[in-house]
């Protein structure tokens, strides 16, 4: 498998779990700072290696009303206050080519959403970086197929390739997740990452906004960890309900470190028996 290094001491691929967790979209700078340091406290007693995630802008939003972000220039100003005043490595989504070098200036590694990961021109552009491209499969994507996205990145430049399961449409405002997928993927040769929160999520389910079941994660996550994975994303808030993009199927920072524990203990005993 290639190995994905995303910055000093943390690589997706090698012996440790990858943490990829933050709130679904950045709702002030005093609560991303304060999620990126309460995030990393638990990543630290677990001796995790941790990415920051957030969103600048959620552009895929069921409706037009719904709360998008800071957007690109201001949000981008949030997250490299995270990386210069925490010590964190980054990452964000793009969702059209001409952000990719402005976020690759801050970020250390780009993520590529579910709906966009056939995106040929963004998918040239993030790879056109220097920074490794993480890519969601799409709702709508077989696992195996995905080995032409990772030919897309890699044939472009792309100095590290991942792939993350998010789930698969399963009928209307459904998404089933097939651990199955794990495997294909990782038989690609890259580095798999699972997304434990929005795998439970129900797509336009609550006609203006999505919905989810956040009782769902720690099991799917379990699951994923028995299967085999080499990183974890999570989003993660320190009020779920109070969210204000994915409260129904964000995770409460509280609920993380007991996660956390398990997955760890649950990865080590496939990883040595």
């Amino acid at each position: 498998m290639n190995r994905v290094t995303i910055a000093p001491g943390i690589e997706l691929g090698g012996p440790d779990l990858v943490l990829v967790a933050g709130p679904c979209v950045i709702e002030s700078e005093a609560h991303t700072l304060r999620m990126a340091a309460g995030i990393a406290e638990v990543a630290r007693a677990l001796g995790l290696p941790y990415v920051f995630k957030s969103s600048f802008d959620k552009a895929n939003r069921s409706s037009i009303a719904a709360y998008r972000g800071p957007g690109l220039e201001e949000g981008l100003r949030i997250l490299a206050r995270v990386k210069a005043e925490l010590g964190l490595a980054v990452t964000t989504d793009v969702h059209e080519s001409w952000q990719c070098a402005p976020v690759a200036e801050v970020v250390d590694i780009l993520q590529i959403p579910a709906f966009l990961c056939r995106q040929t021109d963004l998918l040239v552009a993030a790879a056109r970086t220097g920074r490794p491209v993480t890519v969601k499969k799409g709702q709508f994507v077989a696992p195996e197929d995905m080995a032409q996205v990772v030919r897309k990145l890699s044939e472009s430049g792309a100095v590290g390739v991942a792939l993350m399961e998010r789930g698969s449409s399963f009928g209307y405002h459904n998404l089933v997740v097939d651990m199955r997928g794990l495997v294909t993927m990782r038989g690609l040769g890259v580095p798999v990452l699972f997304d434990g929160t929005h795998s439970v999520q129900l797509p336009s389910a609550g006609g203006e906004q999505s919905g989810g079941d956040r009782r769902l994660v720690p099991p799917l996550v379990r699951a994923a960890a028995a299967v085999g994975i080499d990183g974890l994303f999570l989003e993660v808030h320190d009020c779920p309900d109070q969210a204000l993009c994915d409260g129904p199927n964000q995770l409460a920072l509280d609920d993380l470190a007991p996660l956390l524990a398990t997955v760890k203990r649950i990865r080590e005993a496939v990883t040595h028996g």
